[in-house]
């Protein structure tokens, strides 16, 4: 199993996710939402082989996180993973959109000099934008774009930049992601939970939970369950490449 974004950290009990993601055999990006949150994170999964944990800035912190950017770059050199970073255009956010996108562009600068990232982008609100500042920064890494609901003209942009995706069971609850989902191609998605903000059964999703997805994407692609497991390893290894 597989869960590409997750915010172990924020579960009430993150230990035990951890232990239970390990039993399972789950392989989990575990995000942070501020590079001060990195070291403790990173703590709770030393001892598990399959779990990552990724260096993050989250777009609706930037405007009171910003000062944390130096600790990110000093951070950077722990880990191949960003995330999550990006850039969040809704009504909420609107109005540090230009800090929120020098911010990113920073990120992305840095992580070219480190020789490349891997990511996981947070693009709410913001999907034209933000391929327009990835577009400037090819070098910065692999892109993975998690639970984008762009249109399809953007979805296909986002693969002619190269871009992957990281989708979720609630992700075929909406109009949009399910507009979303038929225009990505078979070999760019992995699957993530978005735990514990994504929901699974009216629950907080866990990291298993977002191989739920194999059923999902088996009808919507026709194939057998078993052909979308391979698909979707095949995917995960390659962004790990």
């Amino acid at each position: 199993m597989i869960d590409f974004h997750c915010h172990l950290d924020l579960y009430p009990n993150p230990s035990v996710i951890a232990a239970l993601c390990d039993s399972k055999k789950v392989r989990l990006l575990s995000v942070t939402t501020v590079p001060s949150a990195f070291e403790g994170t990173s703590a709770l999964t030393r001892s598990y082989s399959h779990i990552n944990t990724a260096l993050g800035l989250h777009p609706e912190l930037v405007a009171v996180r910003h000062h944390e950017l130096g600790l990110f770059e000093k951070l950077l050199t722990r880990t191949q993973f960003v995330g999550e970073v990006g850039l969040d255009g809704s009504a909420r956010h609107r109005a540090t959109l230009p800090q929120q996108e020098a911010i990113l562009r920073d990120i992305l600068r840095m992580s070219a000099l480190a020789g490349g990232r891997i990511f996981s982008l947070h693009s709410r609100g913001a999907a034209a934008k933000i391929l327009d500042v990835l577009s400037k920064q090819p070098n910065a890494g692999k892109f993975v774009l998690h639970w984008f609901t762009g249109t399809k003209r953007e979805v296909d942009r986002a693969v002619e930049l190269g871009c992957w995706f990281s989708i979720n069971p609630a992700m075929f609850s909406s109009r949009a992601g399910r507009s979303a989902l038929a225009a990505i191609p078979r070999n760019r998605v992995v699957p993530e939970s978005d735990g514990p903000f994504g929901r699974f059964d009216e629950q907080p999703a866990k990291p298993w939970d977002a191989w739920s997805i194999v059923s999902n994407l088996a009808t919507l692609w026709a194939i057998a369950p078993d052909e979308v497991a391979k698909t979707l390893e095949t995917t995960y290894c390659e962004i790990l490449r």
